[in-house]
């Protein structure tokens, strides 16, 4: 049974500043490029049977840095969208509520761009990708190229848990890869936020 390997595209001006990128399609800084070129090795070794990437073009092009071939665009696999406070940091939400958590709360309406999308239709998105990895898994590994908040939920629903669960992992830095696997015939997080 191969692993899925989850790599958080590299650094943007925006997850630099702390702002969230929903669907606003931010490119990668120089140093995010130099990250994702960076994985390379580590991902050539690997070998997967197949690779699947957000469609937005910070993950396309972590993708095509890092040396991924074959990488089939996945809109399940879009960062969260954030509605009306796209492009805002945290505290910038906080000054308008200050008791504000993304994992409880929510985020409000945006425009016809950025309507928003409450936790459980992300989840709902993972669980469709994940059902489409699974099968492949039994031929080898199967590498996801995909954004921050996403991957804290793709990975806490492969792991069979309520997405709410997502709070409790980090969120991985830019360009980084984390490992889900299997021991047992049971689901694991055998790696989080390797550079």
């Amino acid at each position: 049974m191969g692993e899925l390997i989850l790599i958080r595209h590299g650094q943007t001006e925006w997850s630099l500043s702390g702002q969230h990128a929903g669907r606003t399609d931010v490119p990668l800084t120089a140093a995010g490029e130099a990250t994702a070129r960076a994985l390379a090795p580590r991902l050539a070794a690997r070998r997967p049977v197949a690779v699947y990437s957000s469609p937005l073009g910070r993950a396309m092009r972590t993708a095509e840095l890092a040396g991924l071939t074959g990488v089939e665009p996945d809109p399940d696999l879009i960062e969260w969208d954030y509605g009306g406070y796209e492009g805002l940091t945290a505290e910038q939400i906080r000054e308008g509520r200050p008791d504000w958590d993304l994992w409880e709360d929510g985020v409000v309406p945006g425009d016809a761009a950025h309507p928003g999308e409450q936790l459980g239709q992300v989840a709902a998105r993972t669980d469709a990708a994940l059902a489409r990895i699974r099968p492949l898994l039994e031929d080898g590994d199967v590498a996801v190229v995909a954004h921050g908040h996403l991957a804290r939920v793709l990975t806490v629903r492969w792991l069979g848990l309520d997405a709410s669960a997502a709070r409790l992992l980090g969120h991985p830095h830019p360009g980084t890869i984390s490992l889900l696997a299997t021991e047992n015939g049971r689901p694991q997080l055998a790696a989080w936020n390797l550079p």
